[in-house]
């Protein structure tokens, strides 16, 4: 384990030899309703396995009175304090990319310093491209297939896999900067955002998640077992279903979402093998 200079925050572990790699990131909290976008990045490393290779000390980037660490036992009884984590793992695929992943928390400080921390792991690692994960509240219906926006800052990388530009203006999180950051030094990256009912509460949402792996999968090709959720997605609807279904006010307003979901006009969408070849062909070009 070592430090990586004076001027960095970042303590690496290992730096793997990866089969041109992609960055999987999302962060808790504003951008992470339902815990659909770090619980993606959480089952791909349940898939996939992997090692840490590095991490960014929490030290210069949270204010631990507000983001206070936690006090557990290990399985052998020894006490131990958790800080807010932003590890990073590899793991293997066996396909045409291996991933680095990164389920994190956002840093409350210094958030230029945070996202240099990460260009580093970028460089050093050879990542081909960033994929950041998120979820917002929307005014959507559980019953109906959750809606996943893709968009790049790139033209061209938007242009050749049909993805938007971003038009959003007002505040934003860490992944707007590390977006910014990103397109300042030409590294490529996408941003994939998944819709969640605001009439839902609860921790988790297995159905958005699934959306997303499902539309990551799309665009890379990254076999992601989005339909190892399936069963989790059927009692999630059931169980939002039954309580909907017992307050007619609701029943009545998630009605409405539905006719106005069921009104708007679907454009063609590419399909997974169409984007992925795309995808492929894109990175090429940009090594050539």
């Amino acid at each position: 384990m070592s430090h990586a200079g004076s001027m960095s925050e970042l303590i690496w572990y290992s730096k793997p030899e990866l089969e041109r790699p992609l960055l999987i990131m999302a962060f808790g909290g504003w951008f992470d309703a339902g815990t659909c976008a770090t619980g993606s990045v959480e089952h791909l490393s349940e898939r996939f396995g992997g090692e840490r290779v590095a991490e960014v000390d929490p030290e210069e980037f949270f204010d631990f009175q507000e983001v206070r660490p936690e006090v557990s036992f290990t399985e052998g009884g020894e006490r131990e304090i958790r800080w807010p984590s932003n590890d990073i793992h590899a793991a293997a695929t066996g396909g045409n990319h291996d991933l680095l992943l990164l389920a994190g928390v956002e840093p409350r400080l210094k958030w230029r310093t945070f996202v240099d921390n990460l260009i580093e792991v970028i460089g050093t690692l050879g990542v081909e491209m960033v994929i950041t994960l998120g979820a917002m509240v929307a005014a959507i219906p559980h019953t109906r297939p959750s809606r996943v926006t893709a968009s790049s800052g790139d033209p061209e990388l938007a242009r050749r896999l049909g993805l938007d530009q971003p038009s959003y203006q007002g505040p934003t999180g860490i992944v707007g900067v590390i977006h910014q950051a990103l397109g300042e030094r030409s590294i490529p990256a996408v941003s994939l955002r998944v819709g969640v009912p605001h009439y839902v509460s609860g921790p988790s949402n297995p159905k958005g998640r699934q959306a997303l792996l499902a539309e990551l999968q799309r665009v890379t090709g990254v076999e992601t077992g989005h339909g190892d959720l399936a069963a989790a997605v059927l009692e999630w609807e059931e169980r939002v279903g039954s309580a909907v279904a017992g307050d007619p006010e609701v029943a009545e307003y998630v009605r409405g979402l539905e006719d106005e979901v069921d009104s708007r006009a679907e454009g063609e969408i590419p399909s997974g093998e169409h984007l992925a070849a795309e995808f492929e062909r894109f990175l090429r070009d940009l090594g050539d």
